[in-house]
């Protein structure tokens, strides 16, 4: 079982998770999305395409773009389509 934990708060857990580049990436049905906020902020991967970020927040705190996922991935990164991932400060093991 994966667990992504910020602020002591299980944000997502599965054991289902995708692996990639050492990210794992956590299935939508694995993740409580009332934690995440939607960000404007983007970025292109050559590889996976582009991503869209979410901002994390547990009570008053908020961890700016800690979350990301690729709505429309590259055909060789299918198997993350919606998929989310985490860092700065997100444990995730």
């Amino acid at each position: 079982m994966v667990l992504a934990i910020w602020k002591d708060t299980t944000i997502a857990t599965s054991d289902e998770t995708v692996l990639v580049e050492g990210n794992h990436y956590f299935p939508p049905s694995a993740v409580d999305f009332g934690l995440l906020e939607m960000s404007p902020h983007t970025s292109v991967c050559p590889i996976k395409g582009a991503a869209r970020y979410f901002h994390v927040r547990v009570g008053d705190a908020l961890n700016v773009n800690a979350a990301w996922t690729y709505p429309d991935p590259t055909p060789g990164a299918e198997g993350i389509r919606d998929h989310i991932a985490f860092w700065k400060g997100v444990e995730v093991a």
